[in-house]
């Protein structure tokens, strides 16, 4: 119980480190929670501050929940009585929350879809690979990040029925992944408004720097 609370607390608070607000305020001289959609994410770094901003910004955000989950598996072999598979998951949720509510910047976060492509990776990286290649398929398709996002993580507990294997603990992992779509989807639900309305925004590359 106690690793479990430890390895929550540290997820939580390595997802809480917003790398598009640092990135934003050092390299462009502005919070990018100001600027465009609002959120502190990639996208958004994209459009205000360039692609260099976002490229730092997306692999940050996906090395968060690399890092998150390696701390939960490093605790997992220190305290043999605990159930590893139970932390890998505590810290998958734990990192993404962070990222999405992080204490350190009053509560605003990012939709945490990078945070989720570096868990799911690393907790099964045959599923994770898949619903990446499924989600820049769709991005490109629609020049809609969102469609891809949003689509990737209901494709996730689906492929978690599907793929037994290559977790990088052994254990019952569908509950798991339906927090984590939950979380992706309800991050995304201002988007999903605006894509019923026919209103959502589009990605390009044309016009950033």
């Amino acid at each position: 119980m106690v690793a479990c609370i430890i390895v929550a607390i540290i997820a939580y608070l390595i997802g809480s480190i917003n790398f598009s607000v640092i990135l934003s305020k050092k390299m462009a001289g502005f919070d990018v929670r100001e600027k465009g959609s609002g959120n502190a994410g990639t996208t958004n770094m994209l459009r205000a501050v360039g692609k260099k901003a976002a490229a730092i910004t997306l692999i940050c955000d996906i090395l968060k929940g690399v890092v998150a989950i390696l701390i939960a598996m490093f605790i997992g072999n220190i305290v043999k009585s605990t159930n590893s598979a139970l932390l890998v998951q505590i810290a998958g949720i734990a990192v993404i929350i962070g990222h999405t509510f992080p204490i350190f910047f009053k509560f605003k976060g990012g939709k945490g879809v990078a945070t989720s492509l570096g868990v799911l990776i690393m907790s099964n990286w045959q599923i994770g690979l898949i619903c990446l290649v499924f989600a820049l398929i769709l991005m490109v398709l629609t020049q809609m990040v969102s469609v891809g996002s949003i689509a990737a993580a209901i494709l996730y507990p689906v492929l978690t029925l599907f793929i037994p294997d290559n977790y990088i603990v052994e254990g019952h992992y569908l509950i798991y992944s339906i927090i984590l779509a939950v979380l992706i989807v309800f991050n995304h639900r201002e988007n999903v408004k605006r894509l019923l309305n026919g209103t959502e925004n589009k990605i390009s590359f044309k016009n950033t720097k």
